[in-house]
């Protein structure tokens, strides 16, 4: 008779299992090792008391005894096929059974019914995250962190958080790196002990060296295994201890709602990375702690720079006729203040790679990227200035802000003042409350140069020359201009752009004008090829978290070279829906390194790459792909790509040559 106290789950048919074979069936969350013997149907717990292995996965085998005993495929215990009690004298090691009726062929098993969940640890951890305002996490669920994987699993069916199941977690990284660049607030990556932690790495340092905030969440082997060398045990926080500002395990006496908290705060103040590292058997403890959140722990971070600063700024301007303005990625969130600023002075402004866009090239101000990835327009107006406002700008070697002319340098970090070289007047403090300082003291030069007007000649000359290069074909693929020539036009006025590292990023920011409130992720100072097909899904994740973002188009850029790093995280893509564009260019090899090599007067040697069809493997993946081999082909098929809803790539045959 049945036992209405119980709950009987359909575990299967019982044509799914013959006799004498034992197979693992799941009956709610509990593993069952279902077993079929001497005509008879059993069930006992599938977890092996030695080192829970699953006997679902093992054998009906006769013994020395010529008794047949089921035996565990990991280290050969046994048990009784029907009882799951084992060979005598090792009664302490039988199995638990749960009861079996069969019905029409369909096989139930009994479990007592569910208790409630009891809050565990990573609950409270998880909800404290999500308080602080963690809203997505890319991760790969694996056996050293499924407590913690469990507690974001509810946290997503609240509403509270997306997880995205990435195909490795160097992607992981990188897009919770780009959504941090954007943003200004974390995402987070979630991996297992061992090589998925340590595989998160680079992605890490990413964000570290570009100043973004980030969120590692690490599983880690049980605490009582630590240190003598298990099975993907390696030293966590001395792995992570270089990349992080926050680095600490969550122990059974941590105070672990603090820590969550800690980590939140510390990649949020200091956008930078944050690691909590989970020990597998401390997931699941139970906890009684209040969530923790973000209430009074946070202040605004508006530093106004001192009024003796402001006015000798203010005197350096009035006495200059051809100041310009060069601002870095640190000054996005101000970027109306600058372009105010600048309009008042008269003044260009050059934009360092990482702030391309900053102010668009279509504003009347705009000069253009400055430095190896820029243009001619930008280099001019640095050649002619006599003041060199730097805003934000970390003077990188890339950038090559001209250390010998008179340099107002702002930034909020007192260690990036005069960093590398002296400056005529380093001021700390915030942009925007420089720029709107400066502008109340009306410095301009009455008889400052019109550098405005000089401006669009100069933009004149740089795109009839850009025209001119057309012209320019060696047989051997597409020329880049006509490539982002053509993006540039068909593209969204808020368009979020995603570049990877190689000739494709050069070619992207001496030929992509920008326009609207479009904004350019890269990897700045790591350089990381790969980095941008993952950073766009970090971009879309965030255009669905965010209203600042919601329905922006996200396009990425890569080579074949730099796509060819995470080719798989297009079925992510693809299995999320993610609404990505990807502009891959292919001229099967990596340009920049050849190019590399040809400069610095060596052979090319092992550039060369060998390549599917790239638009195929999309289509194949699920998505949509289209290959370009002439340039007349180009503007519709980036349009037919721009307007699929969900992964699209669009393949073009270009000259490693022609950037």
């Amino acid at each position: 008779m049945t036992d209405k106290t119980l709950d009987w789950i359909s575990v299967g048919k019982t044509a799914d299992l013959p006799e004498g074979r034992v197979k693992t069936v799941t009956a709610r969350t509990t593993s069952i090792c279902l077993v079929h013997f001497d005509g008879q149907w059993a069930a006992m717990n599938n977890h092996c008391p030695h080192q829970r292995g699953p006997l679902g996965e093992g054998s009906i085998e006769k013994g020395v005894d010529d008794k047949c005993w089921i035996r565990c495929p990991w280290h050969g215990w046994d048990f009784d096929p029907l009882t799951g009690k084992p060979p005598g004298g090792h009664e302490d090691r039988g199995q638990e059974m749960y009861p079996v009726e069969i019905r029409d062929g369909e096989i139930f098993v009994g479990l007592e019914p569910e208790p409630e969940r009891e809050r565990t640890v990573t609950d409270a951890m998880v909800e404290t995250l999500t308080n602080w305002g963690l809203k997505s996490v890319f991760g790969m669920v694996g056996h050293s962190n499924l407590g913690l994987s469990d507690a974001i699993r509810l946290a997503v069916g609240d509403g509270k958080m997306r997880y995205y199941g990435i195909r490795h977690e160097g992607a992981a990284a990188f897009a919770a790196s780009a959504y941090g660049k954007l943003t200004g607030t974390p995402a987070a990556c979630l991996t297992i002990a061992g090589p998925g932690a340590t595989n998160l790495l680079t992605g890490l340092w990413d964000a570290k060296v570009d100043r973004a905030p980030i969120l590692a969440l690490t599983g880690q082997v049980q605490t009582q295994v630590m240190g003598p060398g298990a099975f993907q045990d390696i030293d966590l926080q001395s792995a992570f201890q270089a990349v992080s500002a926050f680095s600490q395990p969550v122990l059974v006496e941590s105070n672990h709602v603090e820590l969550a908290s800690l980590a939140c705060k510390t990649a949020l103040v200091e956008q930078n990375v944050a690691h909590l590292i989970f020990p597998d058997d401390v997931q699941t403890k139970p906890s009684d702690k209040e969530a923790g959140g973000p209430e009074g722990r946070i202040a605004p971070a508006a530093i106004r720079p001192a009024e003796a600063d402001l006015e000798a700024a203010a005197r350096m301007i009035s006495a200059a006729k051809r100041p310009v303005i060069v601002v870095g990625h640190g000054a996005y969130d101000v970027r109306e203040d600058v372009a105010d600023l600048a309009r008042k002075l008269g003044a260009p402004v050059l934009t360092t790679f990482k702030a391309k866009g900053l102010v668009p090239d279509d504003h009347p101000n705009a000069g253009g990227v400055l430095g190896r990835s820029g243009t001619p327009i930008a280099s001019w107006f640095m050649n002619e200035a006599d003041l060199i406002v730097a805003l934000g700008a970390s003077f990188s070697n890339h950038t090559g802000i001209e250390k010998g002319k008179e340099i107002i340098q702002v930034d909020y970090d007192r260690m990036q003042l005069g960093k590398f070289h002296p400056v005529a007047l380093p001021v700390w403090g915030e942009v925007g409350a420089f720029c709107n300082g400066l502008a109340a003291l009306s410095p301009r030069n009455a008889d400052a140069d019109d550098q405005v007007s000089e401006l669009a000649e100069r933009w004149q000359i740089w795109r009839n020359e850009k025209q001119t290069r057309l012209s320019e074909d060696h047989g051997s693929g597409i020329h880049s201009f006509a490539i982002f020539e053509a993006l540039g036009r068909l593209v969204p006025d808020d368009t979020i752009f995603a570049v990877d590292v190689g000739n494709n990023t050069y070619s992207f920011g001496r030929y992509l004008e920008t326009k609207g409130s479009q904004r350019v992720l890269m990897s700045g100072y790591l350089g990381s090829i790969g980095f941008g097909f993952p950073a766009a899904m970090g971009a879309w994740a965030a255009t669905q978290d965010l209203e600042a973002f919601r329905g922006r188009k996200v396009v990425s850029i890569s080579g074949d070279g730099g796509f060819g790093q995470y080719p798989m995280e297009f079925t992510t893509a693809v299995k999320y829906g993610m609404n990505i564009t990807h502009i891959l260019l292919h001229n099967g090899e990596l340009g920049k390194i050849s190019k590399e090599q040809r400069s610095g007067e060596w052979p090319v040697w092992e550039t060369n790459l060998h390549n599917p069809s790239f638009a195929a493997f999309a289509r194949l993946c699920g998505g949509h792909g289209v290959k370009v081999t002439q340039a007349d082909e180009i503007a519709a098929a980036i349009a037919e790509a721009l307007a699929v809803d969900g992964p699209a790539l669009v393949e073009i045959m270009s000259d490693a040559e022609l950037v």
